[in-house]
């Protein structure tokens, strides 16, 4: 029950920042605001607050800014002046283009920010150093004077040199070099030294060749005043390999090949949420931030009904002088949507499979 709630909380603070920045930027430019909504209808509380009505929906699982003048017909049928001029489609082209990228802008923003805080409590982060997390009793490690927390740089066996950049490298070399001599070099508090240890042939039962514990994730942590530039290099880095990793999925798909990465929809989502609380409130934190550069590359994809799509439609109208026909406009959008709503429903019926796995 707690996972449900944190993943509703999450679901509904993600759709807020993100309509909050087209609300935001659709107010800046002077456009009407007809609705800001979270969830989706019907409709189950509303109030009015100046111009625009402010609702919450019984469909958690989404959010809405509805602005005068993108649907054609209600724009058809208003007669005042002043309300057509601020409407969105009468709108310059580059303030429509900051309407549609305000609610990505504002999803990254949010993964920014919660790095930031992350990175002044102290995080978990990949690197190319390994790093000894523990020593197990009476191993070839402990013999030879290695401790918890000393650095593992590189290794020599026959006077060749080795490098590690991972944890599975270092297990993938103890466990080839088994029963030989092997000198490690390490580094203990800023301080080189090196040991030489013969790897175990047949450690005991969950015990590696060397016995110890391994990671290649160092904390990093910062002072407040450096953590938001870390954070920023940290949110462009993750969102890089969502794009690389989205594009290779894709690819992999159109060529009929297994994806090399999992893809999660609303229940995997929510069984992921679970695993992150279990494992504390940086963990959820972490989660949350990934989830929501997750959510701005996803939204900026040129794909109908996406703002991504709509944005390709409004460079369209810029480029060529004349808006797309409404209609075609209307019906690839529907389509669009449709498209995602049936992905959805795809990966759910996945995502259940697993789950019952």
């Amino acid at each position: 029950m707690i996972t449900v709630l944190v993943f509703i909380v999450i679901l509904a603070l993600l759709i807020l920042v993100h309509e909050l920045g087209h609300f935001l930027a659709a107010k800046k430019s002077g456009v009407y605001v007809e609705e800001f909504g979270i969830g989706y209808p019907p409709r189950l509380f509303g109030k009015k607050i100046g111009e625009t009505l402010y609702s919450i929906n019984l469909l958690p699982l989404g959010g809405f800014v509805k602005l005068f003048g993108e649907e054609s017909d209600a724009y058809e049928k208003e007669k005042a002046h002043h309300r057509k001029k601020r409407a969105f489609v009468n709108q310059k082209p580059w303030r429509r283009i900051a309407i549609l990228t305000a609610g990505v802008c504002g999803n990254f923003l949010l993964g920014w920010v919660l790095i930031s805080i992350l990175f002044t409590r102290g995080v978990p982060t990949p690197t190319n150093q390994i790093a000894v997390e523990e020593v197990q009793t009476n191993s070839p490690a402990q013999r030879a004077g290695i401790r918890d927390r000393d650095l593992i740089t590189r290794a020599q066996v026959n006077s060749r040199d080795y490098k590690f950049q991972s944890s599975d490298q270092l297990i993938a070399f103890a466990k080839r070099f088994a029963g030989q001599p092997v000198i490690f070099q390490l580094n203990r508090n800023g301080k080189p030294f090196v040991v030489v240890v013969t790897p175990r042939a047949s450690p005991p039962p969950g015990q590696g060749p060397l016995g110890i514990v391994i990671s290649n994730y160092l904390e990093k942590k910062y002072p407040w005043y450096q953590a938001p530039f870390y954070g920023l290099l940290e949110a462009y880095r993750i969102t890089k390999t969502i794009i690389v990793e989205l594009v290779k999925t894709v690819y992999l798909a159109v060529t009929l090949q297994k994806p090399h990465v999992e893809v999660a929809g609303p229940i995997g989502i929510a069984q992921f949420t679970g695993k992150a609380i279990r494992y504390g409130f940086n963990a959820v934190l972490e989660f949350v931030a990934i989830l929501s550069l997750n959510l701005a590359v996803i939204n900026i994809l040129p794909f109908p009904a996406l703002d991504g799509g709509r944005l390709v439609f409004v460079v369209y109208e810029w480029v060529r002088k004349k808006p797309l026909n409404k209609n075609v406009e209307k019906y690839l959008n529907l389509a669009g949507f449709s498209l995602l709503i049936l992905l959805v429903l795809i990966i759910s019926v996945h995502d259940v499979i697993n789950l019952i796995k």
